[in-house]
């Protein structure tokens, strides 16, 4: 494993999405052409799937230095109310658009820390946002709380509104990782706040922790995994920590790079906490995530239905995807689109009656083949094709690159497809890199290859 790791140890991406963003041909990409794919979309699956809605919230009091997420930092709550009017005024834009009432089958808040708002404001939010809306039979809501700052109003609020998932972001349980990261919360607070959630009905309570952080060791890793079990939270996201300060600028510099665990120490914390949390019950889903038998997220992936998007692993797939909110990327299988990532000037398009979108991909065939070939393994760990569907000289790159897993020992591949074995199971990034066209075409061209796109694989 030594060996594989420094071998396989490279920059390289989560796959939430192919192309990934970076990739993005945005020449072909126009708002007519969003719209237009948007629109046909919705036609073929809002009455029978409905629609997913994903709303950036993105504020935070104070900075954790770990954190990749587009976030606007501040103790001003005055700012709650405009961001709500633009957020609304967003999706008045897009329900006027569309050619009937969309119904959510999925809804998620996100962030930056969405219980940084007042639960007052997020009612008048959900209110807005279901007066021009309907749920679906069987919805999937779900939102990401702070231990420090959810209280039990905000958990009514939005249980009143149909979510019954809750995910808080604990991290870690070190007091010195908890120095490092800029991220205090006693134990104590995780506890009271998921007992409440528990008692006001929330049927999945999920702990988002992370490893590879600075000052992380095997023994504090197995104190943190073993202060969540106690709490015996229905989903466990156990995440690699992205190390990209090169991107997020100073807000990743909140400790050096010598107190981070290399990627062969980086791999022991996975493998300790994993076979922690293996040992009490969880199955490991796709990468980074954990469920236990009763939850629907392990359901679906018994039954193959587990999806991956912009919002990660997901028990609901439908054909329209659309994101309110700075930074927030809408997703119609076809076309892609991001709205403006700084507030300022996503307020400011919105409020003046525009789309705020900044960028956005058109798929062509060879992407939403490719697409579904990454979904499949981050997913399930393995997919299938017709080989016809690559020419001769695309299957003898795709072969090649692959046959250096199936050396390795991490995967068996044939002319009908692809299964990733146990031990290739830490390696996903890299073997779905193997299917990237985009990534493989600019590494062949030194002009275009930007090595520091993406964070360690390991």
């Amino acid at each position: 494993m030594h060996t594989l790791i420094q071998k396989y140890n490279v920059p390289g991406p989560r796959y939430t999405s192919y192309p990934t963003v970076p990739f993005w041909d945005e020449t072909t990409f126009s708002e007519a052409a969003w719209t237009t794919n948007l629109n046909r979309a919705f036609k073929a699956t809002n009455n029978t799937k409905g629609i997913s809605l994903y709303v950036h919230l993105p504020y935070c009091e104070s900075l954790c230095t770990f954190c990749g997420c587009t976030k606007r930092i501040t103790k001003n709550h005055r700012v709650e109310e405009p961001y709500i009017d633009a957020l609304l005024a967003e999706w008045d834009l897009y329900c006027n658009l569309l050619p009937s009432r969309p119904r959510l089958a999925e809804l998620h808040f996100g962030g930056g820390t969405p219980s940084f708002f007042a639960p007052e404001q997020l009612r008048r939010l959900l209110t807005g946002l279901f007066r021009r809306a309907d749920p679906t039979d069987m919805p999937d809501y779900g939102w990401e709380g702070h231990p420090n700052n959810t209280t039990a109003e905000h958990l009514d609020v939005l249980y009143t509104f149909g979510f019954r998932r809750i995910s808080f972001g604990v991290q870690d349980y070190d007091p010195t990782v908890q120095k490092a990261i800029h991220r205090i919360q006693p134990a104590e607070n995780v506890r009271y706040i998921t007992e409440q959630a528990r008692s006001i009905g929330y049927t999945s309570v999920s702990h988002d922790l992370v490893f590879g952080l600075p000052f992380q060791t095997p023994e504090s890793i197995e104190d943190t995994i073993y202060k969540t079990l106690v709490l015996n939270p229905d989903r466990i996201a156990f995440y690699s920590y992205a190390h990209v300060p090169w991107i997020k600028g100073n807000g990743q510099r909140g400790f050096r790079d010598e107190d981070l665990p290399s990627g062969e120490q980086k791999r022991v914390l996975y493998e300790t906490g994993r076979d922690l949390l293996e040992e009490a019950g969880y199955v490991e889903i796709g990468m980074d995530h954990f469920a236990r038998p009763h939850d629907p997220l392990y359901q679906a992936l018994q039954n193959g239905t587990v999806h991956r998007n912009f919002m990660g692993y997901t028990t609901t797939q439908t054909q329209v995807l659309i994101g309110l909110g700075a930074s927030s990327i809408g997703d119609v299988w076809s076309a892609f689109a991001q709205n403006e990532k700084e507030v300022d000037a996503y307020t400011t398009r919105v409020m003046a009656g525009k789309l705020p979108l900044l960028r956005g991909h058109m798929l062509d065939e060879q992407d939403q083949f490719l697409r579904r070939q990454i979904l499949n393994i981050m997913c399930q760990g393995k997919t299938s094709w017709h080989l016809g569907r690559w020419s001769k000289g695309e299957w003898a790159r795709l072969a090649e690159r692959l046959e250096a897993f199936r050396l390795d020992g991490l995967l068996d591949y044939d002319a009908e497809g692809l299964r990733v074995r146990a031990e290739g199971r830490p390696f996903l990034r890299n073997i779905c890199m193997a299917f990237d066209e985009r990534l493989n075409h600019a590494q062949l061209n030194a002009r275009m290859a930007q090595p520091r796109l993406f964070s360690q694989t390991v």
